[in-house]
């Protein structure tokens, strides 16, 4: 990690996605199939970023179109089978563009199926309840497609869990006891999912089509023209010269960078394609170099103020502005990072590991006078995400402020018509945003920009630190990375859709509770009642199960489409056992955030094993180690709501004892896990901080301060053994 260290070219990052991400495994293609592929890709992208920009099309309309470019660009995109995906296929009769003619046939078909809604959305409310044949002929392609669809692109758990459902909503009689119902006929089935919106076309799809795709964009946007590369500097001259540098420039690395891609994946494989050398060469052993990676990289989903695409799901579903979302999220995030670092930094002092030296550190002024330019784009995304406006608009003036600063600055030597243009483009971008012009005006403005932008860089033959080209395919592969979230949202409409057809979400809802009151009369023969009522042992054994599942479902689905299934089955539970509806969304948010660093699937863990050269499954058991603060905290702010700052109830006093009684927490756990404080721990003193670290975290000023006089020997006998270190020692 030196002064002309770079990231990976774009190349090279997708190669490593395509092997560690099953999302990102897309399949070879060959002229004309390449090209129409392409262009597909860049419809779409454009489709989103002009109604970000000019105006949402009708509700239906919109979703339609962008599931049918999404579903149908999947079978072109995607394989069929994980050997095909590798596999070069020629131009044939069979095979147009090297792509196998039945998929071409799919792609059309569900497109087809999809686009059928909005065509004959002017009679649809007649028909709903009373479908006709056409109706259940195009449902079923969809519903079946879909499913394909979503296998392809992530793999079969979420597909398996979308019949199971499915199997519920039909054959209700069969099950037993509580769960047992009416039971649906196919043609009712297909009513509920494909004509009314609450199933396929439902909020989960809306949200992807109306915030996720854009967001995406814009991180693939700003990476481009090199905000990724200038968050990476920063973090290595702020943390890299402390001991353990490298796995320091990690965690920060991550933070930032994580605000760009909300991808854990992903995250692990930009940042770590840098920083796990780096660990490795410093001292850190490989599974360790990988796993801190990892840990990290989890992050990303959960860092204001991009956050994953559960993020904009809780808006629809709480009714809450964004800005409340993202200032909710702050303190956990804050907690995760700093419960990596202390275990970074602790493991750093136990084996004497160095930092990072000057020449192997960036200068950051020269890399801020380089890349600051391309801080704008974010700062100006935070302003109007901050000031109330949409989501989408935020987007699409971050992605359009990307491509201006792209396009007209340089990274060395601009002149004044460089930032004469950029200014000057920005303007027209501001008026295009903030003020209430109708659609034509607005796409006039911005027309007229472009075009002489586009004769003024010609004229002056101004370069940018980007050519158009890469524009271009900024838009292709912002549109591919959005598939597989896109199906995936569609198909855990079928689950919403079935828990709204059947009720079952409420029967769920009664037998966790049942359990969890069961769990706790047992638990309250055991623990006094002045230490914890049974209401709050009803809650925490109803946490636990909680946290259980998404952990589980999280192996083998992705985040979003955990939170959405777990949102609709188990936080009611919560909601019901007095848990404000904020904070029940962030638990089963993080949780299934949890899951990429949870083994026997940890997606994040096993990315970074790969480049680790190292063993997955402890990899992953370290990362999970690593991020244990992700694991403790949720339980912590549903206990007291105030770490969230923005939910119910809020006291500066409960906000500050527990923050400070998490950070005292966190910090032990990191000394008992790490085996070092000031010096190597033994183990009565390892279990000692362990007990103390879980009073400290829960949220009462008694519990603390008995965590804290727990640890006091353990302070005084690792200060004298400290003391008693030879002075050579004192560098460790």
């Amino acid at each position: 990690m030196n002064t002309t260290t770079t990231l990976p070219d774009d190349k090279q990052l997708l190669a490593l996605e395509q092997k560690f991400d099953p999302e990102m495994r897309f399949r070879p293609s060959v002229p004309p199939g390449t090209v129409l592929i392409k262009w597909l890709l860049i419809i779409l992208s454009c489709f989103h970023y002009y109604t970000a920009g000019f105006g949402l099309l009708r509700e239906t309309t919109h979703r339609g179109v962008h599931l049918a470019f999404v579903l149908g660009l999947i079978f072109l995109v995607f394989a069929g089978s994980k050997a095909a995906s590798h596999r070069q296929i020629h131009h044939g009769l069979a095979t147009p563009g090297g792509i196998p003619w039945y998929d071409w046939l799919l792609g059309l078909a569900v497109a087809l199926a999809v686009l059928y809604i909005p065509y004959t959305f002017e009679d649809l409310a007649f028909r709903v309840g009373n479908p006709n044949t056409y109706d259940v002929v195009f449902g079923s392609i969809l519903f079946v497609a879909l499913l394909e669809a979503t296998r392809r692109s992530m793999g079969w758990p979420l597909p398996i869990i979308a019949l199971g459902f499915s199997a519920y909503a039909l054959f209700g009689p069969i099950f037993p006891g509580l769960l047992q119902h009416a039971g649906s006929s196919w043609s009712q089935f297909i009513n509920h999912q494909y004509l009314t919106s609450q199933g396929i076309y439902g909020v989960a799809v809306g949200v992807v089509a109306t915030y996720v795709f854009h967001f995406v964009l814009f991180g693939v946007l700003a990476t481009r023209i090199g905000l990724g590369q200038l968050f990476l500097d920063i973090a290595s001259s702020v943390a890299g010269r402390y001991a353990g540098g490298p796995a320091k420039v990690s965690v920060f690395g991550s933070a930032m960078f994580g605000m760009l891609s909300g991808s854990s994946v992903a995250n692990a494989v930009t940042v770590g394609s840098l920083t796990i050398p780096a660990m490795i060469r410093v001292g850190y052993q490989r599974h360790f170099a990988g796993a801190v990676e990892a840990a990290a990289s989890t992050g990303g989903q959960i860092t204001p103020p991009v956050l994953g695409a559960a993020a904009f799901l809780m808006i629809e579903f709480l009714g809450l502005p964004y800005q409340t979302i993202i200032t909710a999220a702050i303190v956990p995030a804050f907690m995760h990072f700093f419960g990596v670092f202390m275990q970074v930094h602790f493991e750093a002092k136990r084996y004497g590991l160095r930092g990072l030296t000057e020449e192997e550190m960036p200068k950051l002024l020269r890399s801020m006078k380089m890349r600051w330019p391309t801080l704008i784009p974010l700062f100006l995304l935070i302003s109007i995400l901050v000031s109330g406006r949409t989501p989408y608009l935020a987007a699409f003036v971050g992605i359009t402020s990307s491509a201006i600063v792209g396009l007209t600055t340089q990274v060395r030597g601009n002149s004044p018509k460089n930032w004469l243009l950029m200014v000057v483009m920005h303007l027209a971008l501001m008026s295009i945003a903030f003020t209430n012009f109708d659609e034509a005006v607005k796409l006039g403005i911005f027309g007229a920009s472009v075009v002489a932008t586009g004769l003024l860089m010609r004229r002056y033959k101004i370069r940018g630190r980007i050519e158009p080209a890469v524009l271009v395919e900024a838009f292709e592969t912002g549109a591919k990375y959005a598939l597989a979230v896109g199906a995936a949202a569609a198909s855990v409409g079928i689950v919403i859709g079935v828990v709204t057809l059947t009720g079952v979400g409420f029967k769920i809802s009664f037998i966790i509770t049942g359990a969890a009151q069961t769990i706790a009369g047992g638990l309250g023969a055991i623990i006094p009642t002045y230490l914890m009522a049974f209401q709050s042992l009803t809650l925490l054994a109803a946490l636990v199960m909680t946290a259980a599942v998404c952990i589980l479902m999280g192996a083998g689905i992705p985040t979003t489409a955990n939170y959405i299934i777990m949102v609709t089955v188990a936080a009611p539970t919560l909601v019901q056992l007095g848990v404000e509806p904020l904070v029940a969304h962030f638990f089963v948010f993080y949780y299934g955030v949890l899951a990429d660093i949870t083994p026997p699937v940890a997606l994040a863990a096993y990315a970074a094993a790969g480049m680790a050269g190292s063993d997955p499954f402890k990899t992953g058991n370290t990362a999970f180690r690593l991020g244990i603060a992700k694991a403790l905290v949720p339980f912590v702010f549903v206990f007291s709501p105030s770490l969230l700052l923005v939910a119910k109830g809020f006291t500066w006093y409960d906000f500050t004892v527990t923050f400070v009684g998490c950070l005292l927490g966190i910090t032990m756990l990191a000394t008992a896990f790490s085996k070092f404080f000031l010096v190597e721990m033994k183990r009565w003193e390892q279990a000692l901080c362990i007990a103390a670290a879980l009073l400290m975290v829960a949220p009462s000023l008694t519990a603390t301060l008995i965590g804290v006089a727990m640890v006091v020997p353990v302070l005084l006998r690792q200060f004298r053994a400290w003391r008693a270190v030879p002075v050579a020692g004192l560098t460790h």
